[in-house]
């Protein structure tokens, strides 16, 4: 799925989330042939991150874990982190800071793991505050596993309360982009029943179109006002055998 959507697409990043596999099973010789190089974490059958970046030059660290020529300033996980979960990675590409999250998806509201999805948001915007300012060049994007706003979900009465579709998490999710950040996506499409998300538990659900928009690209003022288009790639989701997540695509201006 991955690589016939980047020989089609070409983008100059790609971010991946929940790729579940360890790294030394990640498929990067793949990505590699078809012109991407990757720094990636995993963690095996659930979690994971990744970056593949197109022209970058690869180096092999005990032929397991590629490091990318040109890309930077790598970092995996937040600081303090209670549990080893790959969550997070940061790097520089070029002259723009891309952080890739895969945030907890939270089970259920009343549940430990709940707590620990708007634990890991409040440890976010620490990050965030400590390591940067508002007028850095930054991408946050991710499979954010929250949906803003009524329009966001198919059913915003009845999903309310949703560990995706809560105040407590639309809350902490407002408070990082309250520090800098605007959702790209809307600058450019405020309609309703655009999402990227279908569950596949729900038989019929993208033909239906019941869905969600959890996946999101986020970016500071600099880069923001860069930003010439962005929009959700639903065919993907169409092929056999797909992801239940379609791609979503900013493209900026940075002549």
């Amino acid at each position: 799925m991955v690589v016939p959507w980047l020989q089609k697409s070409r983008p100059d990043v790609l971010a991946l989330q929940e790729t579940k596999v360890q790294d030394e099973d990640f498929p990067h010789a793949a990505l590699e042939e078809a012109g991407y190089s990757c720094v990636f974490r995993g963690q095996k059958s659930y979690n994971g991150v990744a970056l593949a970046v197109r022209g970058a030059s690869c180096l092999r660290r005990n032929d397991i874990t590629p490091v990318c020529v040109g890309v930077t300033d790598v970092q995996f996980g937040l600081p303090d982190e209670p549990r080893d979960e790959a969550r997070l990675l940061k790097a520089r590409v070029g002259g723009v800071i891309v952080v890739n999250t895969y945030v907890p998806q939270g089970y259920l509201a009343d549940s430990d793991r709940f707590q620990y999805k708007l634990d890991w948001f409040g440890r976010l915007l620490d990050y965030f505050r400590a390591s940067f300012r508002p007028s850095d060049p930054i991408l946050w994007m991710g499979d954010l596993n929250v949906a803003p706003l009524p329009i966001d979900v198919y059913d915003p009465a009845g999903l309310l309360g949703h560990v995706c579709y809560h105040p407590d998490v639309h809350k902490a999710f407002d408070n990082i982009v309250q520090w800098g950040f605007t959702d790209v996506f809307r600058l450019h499409c405020q309609e309703a029943g655009r999402y990227t998300f279908w569950d596949y538990r729900m038989r019929g659900s993208f033909h239906r179109n019941q869905g969600w928009r959890l996946d999101h690209i986020l970016a500071t003022k600099p880069l923001a006002d860069k930003c010439t288009a962005c929009y959700i790639d639903t065919e993907p989701r169409t092929a056999d055998h797909p992801s239940d997540h379609t791609p979503i695509v900013a493209e900026f201006d940075l002549s």
